[in-house]
């Protein structure tokens, strides 16, 4: 029996040509009884770590390699290579580095040359590719001698460590090529190895595969043009089956073994390789720490306070950051974060439990006291719980990377990269992919992907649990169960690549000698082919530099205030030395207006803080750290805000719990309060309590009885008696599920209280920078109108004459609608109008406009979408007229653009400029619907009306309330009628399994929440609950616990349509004998085209001296619909018609 092990297997990061999960893999090594496997993915590394460990952990022997495309000359083959030693390993890694940072790409697959193989050969291992491998491409070209010359090539450069490689796979011409390399193999005594380029685990697995094959490449599973050079042979065959392929050549399946046991990698995991911070000659990094730490804190704090607290403090975070080997590190992010403020780029006050750390304050990484706050060094950092230090620090969105650019050029470009993310096929994803290749209808495929729920973490065996729907087409449709069925194979894999938003990684030497790098082909940022657990692992320090929108809005709203100030001769906002005890902002909170304000947006958040009454700091650090599902559903919240209304007494176990508990008000709310507890009342070291604390999230039982024993000793020796520790371990054990980390608390809730004070201050200015932040999400933007009109703010509409690409704030206090919000409206587009006015003044017209500016750059598509959003409204022509003249208008510039080129130009190009300049093409004017459908294209919303305008009269007869009258209207009844539009949906499903909607409903009064329960849910067709459908709803009206603000529960709902099918008249009002002219000719031939019905017409009319009715007879009975009604309009215009219920 000849043993064998798979030396060519490519896994799911072989992207779009495997589908091998690497746990899968591992699992059916074991199962096989095979001691060892090859992770041979193509042109890199992604996998490495999890292979390598995983096989480790399960007993394998991990032989590391690579799948490679190899370029000579302009020739181009493949082949794999496996990593023999250290050398090999390191050589590996810098192939696959050089093939992407050099941009070696042939059809956007990285190439390694043959030149850089050639000088990095030590250490290496080359199975020649088979058919695919220069060799065997010679030798089924029948160029035998071309085929001998490649042989000799390698045999030179890798003697011993070459082979031939076979497959048995099934693929065209492959005994053809085997004969003939074993022909080749005998003559020079070459060595042959069997392997079969493994791309699934079962042979039942091969529809998986050529899927995601033919989802990579775009193309149908059924195209009978497509080239396929893969077949069902490659999934990872047993050792028996190779022996039943190559029993006529043992050596091939012997050769696996002999190559297994030559391959001895070994990779250095869970080591530490912190960074070197540049220091001057003759000092160190611990030396320069110390010495910046104690001149920073003396610069930071008053001497007068620095106290002998201060000091004991300083000196023990520098002694365990020296004796753990980080005082570079610390170096290095302080580095990093002066040069960021040098640059005014704004940074965050502090991120996670580095805000614990004096030394990070004294350095100027964080932005808050931890003794004022009373903050623990020791959740950060401590000798007896040995872990890296992870500074996540947030930077202004805007600058960002500029920071980023700034480490690559300090600790050069070969020592820093960002990290490696992969995208995987999500359920809905995976479905819509799936289908295409089938060749399923799109509609059909859309109905069934927007059944999966659109959750975070949503699978497709949760959805089908979850939608019952999803599951009764599961089971009933052939077609849908194949569907899922195939979709369900590939969920999960990974689907391409991408960047970590945040993560960067400082080498301590070059990259490459510890991590290969990647690069897309159309890209210039060079990425880790590892992503952030497995750098962590290899030992690199990963470094956070997060882009933090909020800071962004805080930069630009300071901006917009210090230009008003300074209009003013006021001195500039420094936003950091605003007082944290202003009654205004606090005020401002409890009034629940935190739409827009840093973490407080959600409703459940509003309904915690109407609750909660925040007056002080301390508060608005609690109400994160309350607002969880724990704290929420444990009571916790409850006690809280009792205790802080005086309601409730606070109470204490022991006397020493009140300096520690008293800030929130007796409730354990913070993971550091339990170290505290058991420092104070067990004589822990704080070092020790993070242990504990630790141990307590983890909830081991071992170490908790372990913890147990030592928190009740230590107690005891206190004086505490036995019993009463036990309750205080309980306590602490009980809360700690729920505690959260005090220091990141602390610092968010100042970026909190910074927005709320620039909300209560300069409302303006904020939301003006809020807006802008936004300006990509429409239905954000829709929601922040809204509030603007709330704080009775004055947003103006789109003007071409003073709009700049951002939202803005005028000399008058008016917000300046940003031109940028505009649908297909680029910024240097914008950039480049505004520049132009700003030089020579407002645009008179749309053919000044086009005159002036650069025609390259402004275009049809960017002036159509500024004149339907209504930005032009300025010049005082109509919409339709401006869009019907645009084309002349650019014909015209060009022409005078052209004629200047040639030198032309002359007093008749001046007389051509001032006629056309009001010769607008005459054109009706766009009706109400053609108006506001053309803002809701660009704008993403109606700004000068609402659809529900054209329909105010039947609104009134259908007997409907408008939103802003509900609240003095539930005074007096339960059930009102409402009539709006659907702006957006929340689909839910409730805890027995159904679903259930809340709509936010508009009409031209105000919103309105409705909440659809499940029972009525079914009876709704789904093209009623869809957006922008005007619907007619009847329900419960109330008020929501959560905002205070009305709801109506839905009883009933139905479309427009549906109610005017209950109208048992059309009213026809005529006031001229024209308009009876006009009926009695085209009445007849306008009703013939619309459905019969039991409506009846009454024709009224009412001339200057005549009056009389006219009821039409049973003939003309008719079903009211809306395109009946809207013919009718046409006819005989508007106001004309009315129906009668």
């Amino acid at each position: 029996m000849h043993p064998f092990i798979h030396l060519k297997v490519h896994t799911e990061y072989s992207i779009g040509n495997s589908v091998i999960r690497v746990d899968q893999l591992l699992r059916r090594v074991v199962e096989l009884k095979m001691p060892a496997v090859a992770l041979t993915d193509e042109v890199n590394l992604f996998a490495l770590i999890k292979f390598y460990r995983g096989a480790i952990s399960k007993g394998i022997k991990p032989i590391i390699g690579a799948e490679l495309k190899v370029i000579e000359k302009k020739e181009i083959f493949y082949l794999s290579v496996l990593c023999q030693n250290q050398v090999g390993f390191h050589h590996l890694i810098q192939l696959l580095s050089r093939a992407y940072v050099n941009k070696t790409y042939q059809h956007e697959q990285a190439c390694v040359q043959w030149k850089w193989l050639i000088a990095l050969k030590e250490g290496l291992i080359i199975l020649s590719g088979g058919q695919q491998g220069d060799v065997g491409q010679a030798l089924l070209q029948n160029r035998n001698s071309l085929a001998k010359k490649r042989l000799l090539q390698w045999i030179e450069h890798f003697p011993d460590r070459f082979y031939l490689e076979l497959h048995r796979t099934h693929r065209d011409r492959e005994e053809e090529y085997t004969y003939s390399a074993i022909k080749l193999a005998l003559t020079y005594n070459i060595p042959v190895v069997s392997t079969n380029d493994v791309r699934f685990l079962y042979q039942e697995d091969f529809e998986a595969y050529d899927t995601r094959v033919c989802i990579q490449k775009r193309c149908l599973l059924n195209d009978s043009n497509r080239i396929c050079n893969y077949s069902d042979q490659q999934y990872l065959k047993s050792t028996e089956e190779m022996q039943e392929l190559f029993s006529d050549i043992p050596e091939a399946l012997e050769n696996t073994m002999e190559i297994a046991k030559r391959c001895n990698v070994q990779i250095s995991l869970n080591k530490v390789f912190v960074p070197k911070f540049p220091v001057p000659v003759f000092q160190t990094e611990e030396g320069v720490f110390c010495a910046q730490s104690k001149k920073g804190l003396a610069q930071r704090i008053d001497q007068s306070r620095i106290n002998r607290e201060y000091m004991e403090r300083l000196e023990i975070e520098i002694d365990v950051i020296t004796k753990m080997g980080l005082a570079g590190y610390f170096l290095i992010v302080a580095d990093f974060v002066a040069w960021a403020k040098k640059n005014k780029i704004p940074v965050g006050p502090g991120r996670g439990s580095g805000a614990g750390s004096l030394v990070a304050y004294a350095l100027g990484i964080t932005e808050l006291d931890p003794l004022e706050h009373e903050l623990l060094f020791e959740r950060f950092l401590n000798l007896e719980r040995v872990s890296m230090p992870d500074f996540d620090v947030d930077f202004c969105m805007e600058k960002r990377d500029l920071v980023i650019d700034y480490v690559m050029k300090r600790y050069g470009y070969d020592a820093v990269a960002q990290i490696i993310t992969y995208g995987t096929m999500a359920a809905r994803a995976v479905l819509r992919d799936v289908g295409r290749v089938l060749g399923l209808p799109y509609g059909y495929i859309d109905k069934i992907a927007k059944l999966v729920p659109f959750e975070l973490g949503m699978t497709l065996k949760k959805a089908l649990r979850q939608e019952k729907i999803l599951e009764k087409r599961y089971t009933e449709d052939d077609e849908v169960k194949n569907l899922i069925d195939l979709a369900m194979k590939l969920e999960g894999l990974v689907r391409n690549t991408g960047k970590h938003a945040g993560g960067v990684v400082i080498s301590p030497t070059k990259l490459t000698d510890f991590v290969p790098l990647y690069a897309e082909p159309n890209s210039n940022h060079v990425v880790t082919q590892f992503d952030k657990d497995d750098i962590e692992v290899v030992g690199l320090v990963k470094f956070d530099f997060l882009g933090l929108r909020t800071l962004t809005i805080i930069k630009w709203a300071v901006q917009s205030i210090n230009i008003r100030r300074k209009s003013k001769k006021e001195p500039a906002l420094d936003i950091s030395s605003i007082s944290l005890e202003d009654k205004t902002t606090y005020d401002l909170l409890k009034s629940c207006a935190t739409t827009a304000i840093f973490q407080l947006e959600s409703r459940g958040m509003k309904e915690l803080i109407r609750r909660l009454q925040p007056d002080n700091f301390s508060d608005i650090m609690a109400l994160v750290a309350l607002f969880r599902p724990g704290p929420l559903q444990s009571g916790m919240v409850d006690t809280f805000i009792s205790c802080k209304h005086g309601e409730r007494n606070v109470q204490y176990l022991h006397p020493d719990l009140k300096p520690i508990l008293q800030l929130t008000y007796g409730v354990i709310l913070y993971q550091e309060q339990v170290m505290q507890i058991a420092q104070v009342l067990s004589g822990y070291s704080l070092g020790a309590a993070d242990v504990l604390r630790h141990a307590m999230g983890k909830k081991k039982p071992k170490e908790m009885a372990k913890q147990r024993e030592i928190f009740i000793k230590g107690s005891i020796s206190r004086g505490i008696n036995a019993n009463l520790a036990n309750q205080l371990f309980n306590l602490m054990e009980k809360f700690s599920g729920y505690g959260f980390n005090k220091s990141h608390s602390a610092a968010y809730a100042l970026i909190t209280y910074q927005t709320a004070w620039l909300k209560a201050h300069y409302p303006a200015e904020f939301m003006a920078a809020v807006l802008s932040s936004d300006m990509d999400n429409t239905d954000k933007i829709i929601n922040l109108i809204k509030e603007c009109r709330d704080m009775d703010l004055t947003l103006l509409s789109p003007s071409i004459n003073h709009g700049k690409y951002f939202f803005i704030v005028n000399i008058h206090g008016q917000i300046e609608y940003g031109l940028g919000a505009i649908k297909g409206v680029g910024e240097s587009a914008i950039s480049h109008i505004a520049s132009c006015r700003e030089t020579t003044g407002e645009f008179k017209g749309l053919f000044d406009l086009c005159y002036r500016v650069d025609l390259k750059k402004i275009g049809r598509r960017v002036l159509e979408p500024l004149i339907k959003s209504g930005a032009m409204d300025t010049f005082g022509v109509s919409r339709a007229s401006l869009v019907r003249s645009l084309s002349k208008a650019l014909r015209l510039a060009e022409q005078k653009n052209h004629n200047i080129l040639l030198g032309q130009s002359d007093l008749f190009d001046n007389e051509l400029d001032t006629k056309s300049c009001d010769n607008y093409e005459k054109v009706p004017e766009w009706n109400d619907n053609e108006r506001l459908r053309m803002e809701k294209e660009t704008l993403g919303f109606y700004i000068s009306g609402h659809p529900l305008q054209a329909y105010e009269k039947e609104i009134k007869t259908i007997g409907a309330i408008p939103v802003n009258r509900l609240v003095t209207y539930s005074l007096k009844k339960n059930f009102a009628v409402i009539v709006g539009m659907v702006l957006e949906i929340r689909n839910l499903i409730t805890r027995s399994g159904g679903r259930m909607a809340i709509l936010i409903f508009e009409d031209q009064t105000g919103t309105i929440e409705v909440t659809v329960f499940s029972n009525l849910y079914k009876e709704i067709k789904n093209e009623v609950l869809e957006k922008n459908t005007i619907l007619v709803v009847r329900g419960i009206v109330k008020k929501d616990n959560f905002s205070g603000r009305l709801k109506i529960i839905a009883h009933f709902i139905c479309t427009l349509d549906e109610v005017r099918t209950r109208a048992k008249r059309i009213l026809i009002r005529l006031t001229t004998e024209e308009e009876i002219n006009q009926l009695l000719i085209s009445f007849p031939t306008a009703i013939d085209k619309h459905p019969k019905g039991s409506c009846l017409i009454l024709f009224i009319y009412q001339g200057k001296t005549v009056s009389t009715e006219s009821l039409f007879g049973r003939t003309w009975h008719v079903k009211p619909s809306t395109e009946l009604l809207n013919h009718l309009n046409q006819l005989y215009g508007k106001g004309k018609i009315e129906l009668e219920y």
